[in-house]
């Protein structure tokens, strides 16, 4: 018995290695999302609905919430990040037919509200930094995060027109890519893009966990009346105890 649950366990970890080595192949950037830097996740917010919300969805989150969680008044929220006619209770759902977007990508785009949940907020940055140029595929872009996306570059016009690098193939082999390079600058520059990456890394990894705020702002309650129940209880231990010896 012990060596079949020695051997389930063994070939667990060696498929849970291949599904990491085909996922996480490329090299993943440190994204070093503050949620704390609310001008980020706000900057972060008008990038993602301005470049992202025509395909992607967040559907488990209402404009009101985050107005509410971010600091900005119904106004900017609407002006600025609703441009679908919603209102300010609704979630922020795409446009996009899903039965066009299928037509046209394949696939419908996913909803990406637990996205940095599911894959990182690293993988996030890194996939955001990570599309080239690439003739072969049906949009005209890969990734060499997630290879093989199909999808093409949302903030092409930030970031510039990446093309591939590749290394030298060995006999058998195809090319692999070994680095990017801006082929046509964009917008921004690289570290203007850096942070621009980062900031909608931050409002994915707000959107994940929505509660985080919150959480934070009861933990320092809940804190405050631990300290308070502890001091409470050693005046009350010495008032009972002090006639004992």
């Amino acid at each position: 018995m012990n060596k079949r649950i020695f051997a389930g366990a063994a070939l667990l970890v060696l498929l849970s290695g291949q599904v990491l080595a085909q996922e996480g192949a490329a090299t993943l950037y440190e994204a070093h999302v503050n949620l704390h830097d609310i001008a980020s996740v706000q900057r972060g917010a008008r990038v993602f609905f301005n470049y992202c919300a025509g395909c992607h969805s967040l559907e488990y989150m209402r404009y009101e919430r985050i107005s509410q969680d971010l600091g900005l008044s119904e106004k900017q929220v609407l002006d600025n990040f609703d441009f679908n006619g919603a209102k300010f209770g609704d979630h922020a759902i795409s446009s996009m037919p899903a039965a066009d977007a299928t037509k046209w990508f394949g696939k419908a785009p996913p909803d990406l509200s637990l996205e940095v949940r599911t894959k990182g907020e690293n993988w996030v940055y890194s996939y955001l930094k990570s599309f080239y140029l690439d003739p072969s595929r049906p949009v005209g872009w890969n990734n060499t995060v997630f290879p093989n996306a199909s999808m093409p570059d949302p903030l092409w016009s930030l970031q510039g027109v990446q093309t591939a690098v590749y290394a030298a193939a060995k006999p058998g082999e195809d090319a692999k890519v070994e680095k990017l390079e801006i082929n046509q600058p964009g917008l921004e520059t690289p570290e203007q893009f850096d942070r621009t990456a980062r900031d909608v890394t931050a409002f994915l990894t707000y959107v994940a966990e929505p509660n985080t705020y919150e959480r934070e702002r009861l933990g320092l309650w809940v804190l405050m009346y631990l300290v308070a129940f502890s001091l409470l209880a050693v005046f009350l231990k010495r008032e009972y105890w002090k006639d004992i010896h």
